[in-house]
Formats: structure tokens, C-alpha cells, sequence
């Protein structure tokens, strides 16, 4: 029985970490610029990226460089976009992520090398919009974090775009272009002379009637970004999206440790590997769960998000 293997995707932060994460077993790593794209764990310049490339290439297997570009575009930025697509495949990354339609427009202008990879986040719902980005150039569609299983297998089944599912990390749950951690530490300072330092690592949101769960807060340039209270886990049933042929896992390494991140990938690279050599006789490792569970922090807890929950439009 031949088996399609999916691509195993993470997000890094810099280039130590990309090198370590391909060494975990990493198919392919997403990494990006601020100015283009959000939520990026790290900063990486044209010349980084096309070190990122070159360390790719270098690797004993198929790695590939995407570039995060799903920011919110505006004029201005939609007059950088040429120049840096064009520089984008110059260098050899081999695909974008957008939701933004001038962004594929730029590409399709300026980069048409580029691979496009449709992620617009709660809009990537169903079939029709894959079918619909794929008509004007896009090769893989994200699915949305809140999509089910059923819902997933269905939308594979009725496209031929390439489909990515986030399977681990946490999610974004609420998104401002304005800083609004900093301007309450403003506020504060101006108010009480306190100066409210602290590292972002350890700012989070709590609700009144449920304080045991912390949202975890991370501010950039593109403003305030909260972060689901757990992590998503689904290294237990991974073979259930393999045999549902999705192309392709991301694992999201954002707030998180490279320690932390190097696990996981090795944890699913594994569980990936072990039920492509012979799904027949594929079975679970606790081996697996076990070693991501010893690196998670105590206070968040694994859970398979919207998986296995009904949805009801």
C-alpha cells in the first residue's frame, strides 16, 4: 500500500533554530518579516532568508523556505510588494503565505516562481474559496483553525489544491492593529509613574468567571495579537488527517522555547515516518505524547482545539 507522507511544517524564529528544526525533521520551515507578514516568531532579512534557502538546500532531504505575507496590506505596503517578491525569488524561497489579494497580484507580476499558499485564518471555510484562490494561482489553501475533522476531510476531498491543517501549537483568537499592551503601560506610567516593564513572555489575559485560564498576549508592529488559553495536540490522531491525504502539518512554534519546538517536530516526524513505512500496522507510541508532555508548561494544557467538536453554521 503506497502512502502519500505529508509535509511536516514549523514556523522559526532564526536561523539557529531553523538549522536545529530541520535537523528534528522539519519538511519544510515558515518564517517571514514583519512588515509582510504577522505573528512571525523572529525578524529575518532578504539576506537571512537567503541563508535560510542555502541551509535548505544543504539538507540530506527536500527542505523548503516559505515567507510569511499575511499581514493586512495598505498602500504602502502594496508599493513594496514587487521588489520584495522579486527578491523573494531570487533568492530561492519557494512559496508565500497570503490572504491579501494584492499579494498574489505582485507575485503573479513581479515572482511568478513563487508557489501561493492561500491563508486568510476564519475565511478558509470551504471548498468553493480553495477552488476559487486556486483558479487565480494558489497551489495549497490553510484551513481554518476551527474547521473539524469531518469538515477538513470533506474540504480535501473536493479540491485539488494542496490542504494544510495546523496540528500543534497555539492559535490566534483575536487580533487589533493597535498596541494595546503599550498603551496601557502608557497609561500606567502617566497615571501611577509606574514604569509597567515586564517581558511579553509573561503577559496574558484572564476572564473574570474563568481565571485558571491565561490568554496569552504577543505584540508586534502589526499590534495585539491574543493567543488561545491551550495548545493543540494532535499527535495522538495524526493518522487520521494522513488518511484523509492532507498535504501538509504545521506545527506552530510561536512563544515557545526552540528546546520546546526541536521536541515536538521530532515527536511528529516519528508518528509521520512510523505510519508511512506501514500504515496497516501503525499504532500510537506513548512515547511520543510523553516526551512533548515533559516540555509543556504546566499551565497549559494540550487539547485537540475544534477537532472532534460539532459545528453548526
Amino acid at each position: 500500500m503506497t502512502v502519500k507522507k505529508p509535509e511536516l511544517l514549523v514556523t522559526a524564529s532564526d536561523l539557529d533554530e531553523l538549522q536545529r528544526l530541520i535537523a528534528a525533521g522539519a519538511d519544510a520551515i515558515l518564517i517571514g518579516d514583519s512588515r509582510f507578514g504577522t505573528r512571525v516568531p523572529g525578524e529575518f532579512t532578504l539576506e537571512q532568508m537567503a541563508e535560510a534557502v542555502s541551509i535548505a538546500k544543504q539538507a540530506d532531504r527536500d527542505v523548503r523556505i516559505y515567507v510569511s505575507m499575511n499581514n493586512i496590506i495598505d498602500n504602502k505596503m502594496v508599493d513594496d510588494l514587487p521588489a520584495y517578491v522579486a527578491g523573494l525569488e531570487r533568492i530561492g524561497v519557494d512559496a508565500v503565505t497570503f490572504g491579501d489579494p494584492a499579494v498574489l497580484m505582485a507575485v503573479r507580476a513581479n515572482a511568478p516562481k513563487l508557489k501561493l499558499h492561500w491563508n486568510a485564518e476564519m475565511t478558509s471555510t470551504n471548498h468553493d474559496t480553495a477552488n476559487f484562490w486556486g483558479r487565480r494561482g494558489a497551489t495549497r489553501f490553510v484551513c481554518a483553525r476551527e474547521l473539524n475533522m469531518e469538515q477538513i476531510a470533506g474540504m480535501k476531498a473536493k479540491t485539488s489544491l494542496e490542504v494544510q491543517v495546523q496540528v500543534h501549537g497555539m492559535t490566534n483568537i483575536y487580533h487589533s492593529k493597535r498596541s494595546l499592551v503599550q498603551s496601557y503601560k502608557d497609561f500606567k506610567q502617566l497615571a501611577e509613574g509606574d514604569s509597567a516593564s515586564g517581558n511579553q513572555a509573561d503577559m496574558f489575559l484572564m476572564e473574570a468567571d474563568r481565571p485558571d485560564e491565561r490568554y496569552p498576549i504577543f505584540e508586534d508592529s502589526n499590534g495585539t495579537h491574543i493567543m488561545s488559553a491551550d495548545d493543540l495536540c494532535m499527535i495522538e490522531n495524526l493518522q487520521e488527517l494522513m488518511e484523509a491525504d492532507i498535504d501538509s502539518f504545521k506545527i506552530e512554534g510561536l512563544m515557545k522555547s526552540v528546546d520546546y519546538n526541536e521536541t515536538v517536530v521530532r515527536c511528529y516526524r516519528a508518528a509521520i515516518d512510523a505510519y508511512c513505512n506501514d500504515p496497516q500496522h501503525y499504532r500510537f507510541q506513548d512515547e511520543w505524547l510523553e516526551a512533548i508532555q515533559a516540555k509543556q508548561h504546566p499551565d497549559r494544557e494540550l487539547s485537540y482545539g475544534f477537532f472532534y467538536k460539532e459545528q453548526v453554521y
